[in-house]
């Protein structure tokens, strides 16, 4: 059915996306080891060419289905990039990356059975949602964060903090999301006949500008996260900020929360909770130590 292709095409992006990190960081160490750049190495280049993949495929699945439902299934991709990282890294899962694993999967699920249904809109209703006050005023604090980010935060705290690279990377997501799914809406108009065409047209054209400037900026700052950071903790915390961005500025701009109940509402943001949940555990396991024996206590010499 229509509704099964949407959730097949956002899984199998999350997916694509989960080997992204983990192929391009191989390559990175592959390239320190020899002392050459990571631009020479095959693995990094998969890697990019999984990036390039998933992000048509984010395009294809914004198109068919809600944002509110599409982004928080990445979660998969974190997962798939764990064992993935486990394997061609040789990070391996505890215990509690298990548990996370695990909770990922579950609150996936109950994510796509409450997920809201995908409503048509025209590009007449998107170009009116786009330039809301609300939201144009979002999108403007969005960019000078970045900007402060970039000229200011990350030359003093770049390399030692990865909040700074995860925090561009999930803000530029402000700009790729609404990007993706209003380029489905405006291009039928902008290669049809007629007076309105013109503006369509110009819209499209702003759109990829802004897609493409926001992709190459978060391609630019991941590979400079991987260099100095673990994938798995890149993956784990870029994914909780992504989505949680993403989300806002849907709920801002698509109001496609208007079309769910109150019990669907509920059932999503404590399936969300538990995905992040997952995630944390993710990202905690990689410096716990688990283990299920006693400690032996030593005796005290009177």
């Amino acid at each position: 059915s229509e509704e099964k292709a949407r959730i097949f095409i956002a899984v199998l992006s999350s997916f694509v996306n989960g080997c992204t990190f983990v192929l391009q960081k191989k390559g990175i160490l592959r390239s320190r080891d020899k002392g050459v750049s990571y631009l020479t190495d095959l693995v990094w280049w998969s890697g990019t060419l999984c990036m390039i993949i998933g992000q048509i495929g984010n395009f294809l699945a914004y198109n068919v289905a809600p944002v509110v439902i599409v982004t928080p299934l990445g979660a998969l991709g974190v997962l798939f990039g764990a064992v993935l990282a486990s394997w061609i890294l040789e990070e391996h899962l505890n215990i509690l990356g298990k548990l996370g694993c695990l909770l990922c999967c579950c609150g996936s699920i109950v994510l796509i059975i409450h997920s809201p249904k995908a409503e048509a809109t025209s590009r007449a209703e998107f170009e009116e949602r786009l330039f809301d006050p609300v939201f144009v005023t979002y999108i403007l604090l969005v960019a000078v964060l970045l900007i402060i980010l970039v000229v200011w935060i990350v030359p003093a705290h770049g390399t030692s903090n990865i909040l700074v690279y995860v925090s561009i990377c999930s803000l530029l997501g402000n700009f790729t999301v609404p990007c993706s799914k209003g380029l489905g809406l405006v291009a039928p108009d902008a290669f049809e006949e007629g007076p309105s065409s013109n503006k369509a047209l110009a819209l499209l054209l702003g759109l990829l500008v802004t897609l493409a400037v926001s992709i190459l900026t978060q391609f630019y700052f991941i590979n400079k996260a991987l260099e100095c950071f673990s994938s798995n903790i890149f993956d784990a915390i870029y994914y909780v900020t992504f989505t949680s961005t993403v989300i806002f500025a849907s709920a801002i701009l698509f109001k496609e929360w208007t079309a769910l109940t109150v019990a669907d509402s509920l059932a999503m943001l404590c399936s969300l909770t538990v995905v992040c949940v997952g995630v944390v555990l993710l990202r905690i396991s990689q410096g716990a130590l688990i283990s299920w024996k006693k400690e032996p206590t030593k005796d005290k010499k009177n």
